[in-house]
C-alpha cells in the first residue's frame, strides 16, 4: 500500500545523503515562497479592474525583479556548489572496490584482497520471506560501516548506472572507462539500489544490495571468504 511518505526521499544512511536531503528541503522552501509571491501578484492583477499606472512603466520595479532573482540564485548556488565539492571529496579510503556492470548483473572485485570477486544476480526465489522481491541479490556487496569506501565503476558491454539512493550515490558505468565514487555508511543494515540507465531487456532486473556491518565482522567475513 502506497502512502504519502513514499513520495519523499529515502532515509539517509550516509552524511552525503543527509546533505542532499537538506539541500532539497532548502531549495523547496525557496521555490514555495516564490510560487506564493508570484501567485498572489497574478491573482491580484487578474481580479483588479483598474490598471495601476506604476506597473505599466516603472524602472524601480524592473530593478527589483531583476535583483531579487539574482539574490535567490545565490542562495541556491552556494549550497549546491558546496554539495558538489563534498560529492567529489575523497579522504583516505579504507578499501577500494571495483564494480563492473554486465547485461544484466553486477560483478564486484575487492582490489585490496586477493581472490575476492563474485557476480551478483537478482534473487529469483520469492518463496523465501527474507528476500525482497526484485531488490535482493544472491551475493551482497559487504562493506564496513563508519569507514570511507572508494568504488571504481565500469562496464563490459553497454552503459549502466550504479545507484544507491539511500547513500546518495549514482555513477555511470561506461565501457572502456573507469569512473570513481565514494561513500561513508554511518549505520548498519541492508541498502538496495538498481541500475538507473536503460541498458536492455532485463534492465529492471539487475539490483544492487549492500550489506553494512561492523569492522570486526567485516574482517571475519574476509577471512572466511578467503
Amino acid at each position: 500500500m502506497m502512502t504519502w511518505s513514499d513520495l519523499n526521499l529515502q532515509n539517509s544512511a550516509s552524511p552525503i545523503m543527509e546533505q542532499i536531503i537538506f539541500f532539497h528541503d532548502h531549495t523547496l522552501i525557496i521555490l514555495t515562497l516564490i510560487t506564493i509571491l508570484v501567485s498572489y501578484m497574478m491573482l491580484n492583477l487578474f481580479f483588479n479592474n483598474y490598471n495601476n499606472r506604476l506597473l505599466l512603466e516603472n524602472q524601480m520595479i524592473e530593478l527589483i525583479w531583476t535583483i531579487l532573482p539574482a539574490i535567490t540564485l545565490v542562495f541556491i548556488a552556494l549550497p549546491s556548489l558546496r554539495l558538489l565539492y563534498l560529492l567529489d571529496e575523497l579522504n583516505n579510503p579504507l578499501i577500494t572496490l571495483k564494480t563492473i556492470g554486465h547485461q544484466w548483473y553486477w560483478s564486484y572485485e575487492y582490489s585490496d584482497f586477493k581472490n575476492i570477486n563474485f557476480d551478483s544476480y537478482m534473487m529469483t526465489d520469492s518463496s523465501n520471506p527474507s528476500n525482497f522481491r526484485l531488490l535482493d541479490t544472491d551475493n551482497r556487496m559487504v562493506i564496513p560501516l563508519n569507514n570511507q569506501i572508494r568504488v571504481m565503476v565500469t562496464a563490459t558491454d553497454v552503459i549502466h548506472s550504479w545507484t544507491i539512493p539511500s547513500l546518495g550515490v549514482k555513477v555511470d558505468a561506461n565501457p572502456g572507462r573507469l569512473n570513481q565514487t565514494n561513500f561513508y555508511i554511518n549505520r548498519p543494515g541492508l541498502y538496495f539500489g538498481q541500475c538507473s540507465e536503460i541498458c536492455g531487456t532485463n534492465h529492471s532486473f539487475m539490483p544492487i544490495t549492500i550489506e553494512s556491518i561492523t569492522l570486526k565482522n567485516f574482517i571475519n567475513w574476509i577471512n572466511n571468504y578467503s
